[in-house]
């Protein structure tokens, strides 16, 4: 970009930065947001504010063949605010950047195998974290973000803070987690948080990535084939809850979850709706009369 170019996506960029916070955009949206701009900016190396469609079009179709779809997906909303409220501009080609709808169903663990994966882990708080992350049923980032504050040993209930959506949610504390916790605390005593960074900064949380391998780790010792994250942990919270017979509702907010839909589908990966599905199946094939199975 020429002088004068630069100086127009500073202005513009600095609008969009000022537009995002007024509109109580969250810090992770923020960032998504800028960035997408940022980035359409460095692929023509101009202010976007001039781009056609046939533009949109290519660049589009080059970001999907470059990266994932939920990355096309923020950039897509990222430069739809920037153009709405920025640029004052109609988003006419909404539309054209379409990501496929699919609706998978994720691996989970039997309470067999969490047992085995939380008692294999080799370092203390591994093992805490992932009990911490399938008895609340936590989201990894709210579990590293657990402070000392948020436990009420009185009431055995956790407060989970400024979650996805920025809602705030209230859920059972297990007398087992909170021993854990507070067996893992006295091995660092962080004044502040439950998991704190290695690095021992102040504010400093404990690495998710670290998390991740050892979770890739463990599983990979125990020879479970699933496809496992820590995320798989609270499917698994959800979907062991509703066998022993909780109420989809409840499991929503224990989830935090804003679409009783989007808990309703961990009903379908549920042992008691395997069996009944199994069983109705077997009853049903078993109900044809085939003739040539007299001769058999």
């Amino acid at each position: 970009m020429n002088t004068s170019e630069q100086q127009r996506f500073d202005f513009l960029y600095e609008q969009h930065l000022t537009n995002l916070t007024l509109q109580g955009k969250r810090p992770a949206t923020i960032d998504a947001y800028s960035r997408a701009v940022r980035r359409i900016s460095a692929y023509f190396d101009c202010c976007p504010d001039n781009l056609s469609t046939n533009d949109l079009k290519r660049y589009f179709a080059d970001l999907i063949a470059s990266h994932s779809w939920s990355t096309v997906k923020l950039d897509r909303n990222g430069l739809q605010f920037f153009y709405r409220y920025v640029l004052n501009q109609s988003w006419q080609w909404l539309n054209i950047v379409k990501p496929p709808q699919v609706k998978r169903l994720p691996d989970i663990f039997t309470p067999a195998e969490v047992s085995i994966v939380i008692s294999l882990t080799h370092q203390l708080l591994y093992q805490v974290c992932f009990l911490t992350l399938y008895n609340m049923g936590l989201h990894l980032g709210e579990a590293v973000s657990l402070q000392v504050g948020d436990i009420d040993s009185a009431l055995m209930q956790v407060h989970i803070r400024d979650a996805k959506g920025g809602k705030d949610r209230l859920i059972p504390l297990p007398q087992r987690t909170l021993l854990a916790l507070r067996y893992y605390w006295q091995t660092h005593r962080h004044p502040q948080l439950l998991f704190p960074g290695k690095d021992g900064k102040p504010g400093s949380m404990m690495d998710r990535g670290g998390i991740q391998k050892a979770m890739k780790k463990v599983i990979s010792d125990c020879n479970i084939h699933k496809s496992i994250s820590p995320h798989n942990l609270r499917h698994s919270y959800a979907t062991h809850l509703l066998e022993q017979g909780l109420d989809l509702r409840l499991v929503q907010h224990l989830l935090g979850h804003n679409s009783l839909n989007t808990t309703a589908r961990y009903t379908r990966l549920t042992t008691i709706t395997r069996k009944n599905t199994a069983l109705s199946v077997n009853q049903l094939t078993n109900s044809l009369v085939l003739k040539w199975e007299c001769d058999i």
